[in-house]
């Protein structure tokens, strides 16, 4: 993760993927913004002042993920995650990392590179090295 930043719309591009919002300027990069609601296809959230954008570096290139909140920063350590067991979920079990846990809370925690290269159309939304 490199930062998060509150959300602002971002400038559209004709043709993009659902799930691909536009492109923003950050300090003159250009960064695709996708929003993981649609890309996990969960219903539509409103924007407001909690939707913030994570900042993100995904193979080599910088990417900006809409969700709906951030609560907490964490690092885990390696005794605090777990494989995650064979589930009928719809995600492929490469997509998911690991289970995290801290206290009572549990974490799906989501191998993002892979998440999101995992089609053409979401590659679509990356710019070219």
């Amino acid at each position: 993760m490199q930062e998060i930043r509150p959300y602002e719309k971002p400038t559209s591009l004709a043709n993009s993927p659902a799930d691909l919002l536009g492109v923003v300027s950050l300090r003159g990069v250009v960064v695709p913004i996708i929003d993981l609601r649609v890309r996990l296809r969960l219903a539509q959230a409103n924007y407001d002042a909690q939707t913030v954008v994570i900042v993100v570096n995904v193979a080599r290139r910088v990417v900006g993920l809409v969700v709906d909140g951030v609560s907490d920063v964490l690092t885990l350590q390696p005794h605090q995650m777990r494989p995650v067991p064979p589930l009928d979920s719809g995600f492929a079990p490469e997509h998911l990392l690991a289970l995290g846990s801290i206290d009572e809370r549990m974490l799906i925690l989501l191998n993002i590179e892979k998440y999101l290269a995992m089609t053409p159309e979401a590659s679509a939304g990356l710019p070219s090295a």
